[in-house]
């Protein structure tokens, strides 16, 4: 057995990890980049880089690229930039580059030095490995081990002090079986994103919770083709844990229903009068309300947490 952590790595980005899979993510579950969402959170994403003043985008762990086509047709004028663990999509429009990245935690070094960009990381923060640790029945924070081949679980050697005082601060502990997401290596990849950056915002958006809302049960879960699977950290599937978004060093966040109203999208009703004069652009004008809607859903995609800091 290893510790959750290792094999978390190397499940999704070893050499024959999930990420690496021809099909990638999205042939796994949609996201708010995904069509058919895509093209409206591209104009909000959009909204957002001129509302910071800034012509370029990077999309760190794009997946293969779904939000840079549909930004590339929503704004062709925006300079793009995807940061991803394959190499670049063959189909992927000429004029977007493309960063090939190790995986995890670790920011690609030709990131370093960017002066007015965007940098947007969309459900990346979930999907670095961090930690798993729990409560044994004497009190004792543990590092909990995992068979990558069965997902049977024992518990390890205690944990460092480093964690132990990174789960006092932000993830109250107390009965034996309680668990923990330690965070340090998602607030360290954080950091390392925002180190890239010179002048510019940093978005990261995610699945997450704050101090009061820890669950003590923890989070990590895995999916395989939009369906909720056994934990094994096998290869075959997505492994994700909820982020603790307020130990991101630095961040201000709110709630992604607040952060796309803000930048201008509201769920609106095509006026009934268009189905006669406009057909077309009334439907399409539907198709849109329905995507804003989830987008914006308090109890769905409209949970989720934006975290963001402006560096310069």
């Amino acid at each position: 057995m290893i510790p959750w952590q290792q094999a978390w790595q190397d499940a999704l980005y070893g050499p024959a990890g999930f990420y690496r899979s021809p099909e990638g993510p999205a042939g796994h579950f949609t996201t708010s980049t995904h069509p058919p969402l895509g093209a409206v959170f591209a104009r909000a994403i959009a909204a957002l880089a001129d509302r910071e003043d800034t012509g370029m985008v990077v999309d760190f762990a794009c997946g293969r690229g779904e939000l840079l086509r549909a930004l590339h047709v929503v704004r062709p004028d925006l300079e793009l930039v995807g940061v991803d663990v394959v190499d670049r999509p063959k189909d992927l429009p000429s004029g977007i580059e493309w960063i090939r990245a190790a995986g995890g935690s670790a920011v690609p070094d030709a990131l370093a030095g960017l002066a007015d960009v965007l940098v947007l990381a969309n459900e990346w923060l979930d999907v670095v490995p961090c930690q798993i640790a729990q409560v044994d029945d004497a009190g004792v924070l543990r590092v909990v081990l995992v068979d990558p081949r069965s997902g049977r679980e024992s518990l390890g050697a205690e944990v460092d002090r480093e964690a132990r005082e990174w789960a006092d601060r932000w993830w109250r502990t107390e009965a034996p079986g309680d668990r923990v997401e330690v965070g340090i290596s998602r607030d360290r990849a954080w950091a390392g994103l925002v180190e890239a950056v010179g002048t510019g915002t940093v978005v990261a958006i995610d699945y997450g919770h704050k101090a009061g809302d820890r669950p003590t049960e923890g989070t990590l879960a895995a999916y395989r083709l939009g369906v909720p699977v056994p934990t094994v950290p096998d290869a075959s599937c997505d492994l994700t844990a909820h982020v603790a978004m307020d130990s991101l060093p630095g961040a201000t966040l709110q709630s992604q229903h607040e952060a796309l109203l803000s930048l201008g999208l509201a769920v609106e009703h095509p006026p009934v009068e268009l189905a006669h004069s406009d057909p077309a652009r009334y439907l399409a004008d539907l198709s849109r309300r329905g995507a804003v809607a989830q987008l914006t859903d308090p109890t769905g995609l409209g949970a989720f947490r934006w975290a963001q800091i402006r560096i310069g």
